[in-house]
C-alpha cells in the first residue's frame, strides 16, 4: 500500500509522462499593502483568485493564500494516494473526506506543518487497517514527498459510519 505508482491497470489507462501545470500570480505594491491575483492556468479552474499578506498572516477576508493552495493540493494527493492505497489492498472507500491544515509560523515566516485529517467509509476495512492504509498514503502522496523534508507531517485517521 502507499506506493508512489498507481497499480498496473490505473497505469495502463493512462498515459504516463511527466506532467507539468502552470500557476501565475500578478503582484502589485509592497509586501504589507500590496495585493495580487492568481490564476489556475493550466486547468482554467480558478482565475483571478486575490492574494494578499494578510490573507497569510491574519484574516483571509475572501482571499487564499499559498498556504491554504498547498493544503489544497496536499488534501487532493492524500485522496487520490488513500484510494489507491485502499484499492490495492482489495477495498474500496465508499468516501474519503480529507481535509489538511498547513501552518505558517508568522514570526519565522516558515511553513512548519501540514496536518491531514481524514474520515472514511470503507467497508471491510478495520480501524486498523484504515490507519495503516492512510499512514501509507501519507507516504506516497508526491506531494507529501514535497513537504517532508521541510515540515513536518501529521496524519488523525478514523473510520466512520456510512
Amino acid at each position: 500500500m502507499g506506493d508512489r505508482m498507481p497499480s498496473a491497470d490505473v497505469r495502463d489507462d493512462c498515459a504516463m509522462a511527466n506532467a507539468e501545470r502552470t500557476a501565475t500570480t500578478v503582484w502589485e505594491g509592497d509586501l504589507a499593502h500590496g495585493n495580487g491575483n492568481l490564476s489556475l492556468d493550466t486547468s482554467g479552474a480558478a482565475r483571478d483568485l486575490p492574494v494578499t499578506w494578510a490573507s497569510r498572516t491574519a484574516r483571509s477576508d475572501g482571499k487564499t493564500s499559498p498556504e491554504e493552495l498547498i493544503a489544497a493540493a496536499h488534501s487532493s494527493c492524500f485522496s487520490m494516494a488513500l484510494s489507491n492505497g485502499l484499492a490495492e489492498g482489495g477495498t474500496t472507500a465508499e468516501r474519503l473526506d480529507v481535509s489538511a491544515t498547513v501552518t505558517l509560523d508568522t514570526d519565522t515566516v516558515t511553513i512548519v506543518s501540514s496536518h491531514i485529517t481524514v474520515r472514511g467509509v470503507v467497508p471491510g476495512l478495520d480501524a486498523d487497517g484504515f490507519a495503516q492504509a492512510a499512514l501509507g498514503a501519507a507516504e506516497g502522496c508526491p506531494v507529501s514527498g514535497a513537504l517532508k523534508a521541510a515540515l513536518e507531517i501529521t496524519v488523525d485517521a478514523q473510520l466512520v459510519d456510512a
